[in-house]
């Protein structure tokens, strides 16, 4: 069954007075939201306790939990001690989606850096090989390691490059952002058929059942020369993409993923009108 969530809380939540991640379970159960991206994009500072009283809430109200793990995971970076540091925070990343009863972590995989592409993403390949080893030592191999595409051109993540991560481990598992596919390409996904074209780069490479139950962040995000630029929300008429030509090739697939929305403030808002526009569909 698709899930329809939200990255973090809307302005919209603010302006009502809440302040609180817990008190976000409630307010998105209301709304007929399923998915609470926790990030921990600039750190990992929250307390187990912090962590069981979220599960709790979350539960309560019917509405999981997944989390981003901190942006500055580098996989690439040749200093092995910088790499010991990203294997350690996906780990805890783990670990405190656990106490919150979630089982979905993303993870930015790569930059490139000064060196040749070829070489950064083989860098990347290598030390991925070590996460995994790590995820295994952790007991972690029920988890979803969510590794996501990436929107700027000098990140290391395209379609082909994150299908490829996703073969090393059984756990590894795409976060396909179409936000930033379309921002690495110029504005290329705008009919069925060319998200189809991306689904089929994994269904080429992985499991059914990987790309079935993959992750999607979806978002408008304006882009330049370099790819990304900033998120936008459904609001833009000009950068794009669509949520329409997704939903029905999702539909065409018979895909059961969970679909996040990063719009830039009314991340709920724009969920909702996903969700409104698949059960239109269905």
């Amino acid at each position: 069954m698709i899930k329809f969530g939200v990255a973090g809380n809307s302005n919209s939540f603010y302006e009502e007075g809440y302040t609180t991640t817990a008190q976000a379970a409630k307010w998105c159960a209301g709304r007929g939201i399923d998915v609470f991206e926790y990030s921990f994009g600039r750190g990992i500072n929250i307390s187990d306790k912090s962590c069981e009283d979220l599960r709790r809430a979350f539960s309560e109200a019917g509405v999981e939990l997944t989390v981003h793990a901190p942006y500055y995971i580098n996989f690439s970076n040749p200093d092995p001690e910088m790499i010991a540091k990203s294997i350690l925070y996906v780990l805890n990343s783990m670990k405190k989606v656990s106490v919150m009863g979630g089982d979905r972590v993303v993870v930015h995989p790569a930059t490139q850096g000064k060196v040749e592409r070829a070489e950064a993403i083989a860098v990347a390949k290598r030390n991925l090989e070590m996460l995994a080893c790590e995820v295994e030592n952790f007991n972690g191999q029920n988890m979803k390691i969510c590794l996501e595409t990436m929107g700027k051109i000098a990140q290391i993540g395209d379609a082909a490059e994150t299908a490829d991560f996703c073969t090393i481990a059984p756990f590894f598992y795409p976060c396909i952002d179409f936000g930033h596919l379309n921002a690495r390409t110029f504005g290329s996904l705008k009919t069925k058929d060319d998200f189809l074209k991306i689904f089929d780069v994994f269904l080429n490479k992985l499991p059914l059942e990987k790309v079935k139950n993959t992750h999607i962040h979806f978002s408008k995000i304006m882009y330049g020369n370099k790819g990304e630029i900033r998120h936008l929300t459904f609001d833009d008429d000009v950068y794009g993409p669509e949520f329409e030509p997704l939903c029905e090739a999702i539909l065409q697939l018979n895909l059961d993923p969970y679909i996040i929305c990063e719009s830039d403030g009314k991340q709920a808002e724009d969920t909702v009108t996903m969700k409104k526009i698949y059960l239109s569909s269905i």
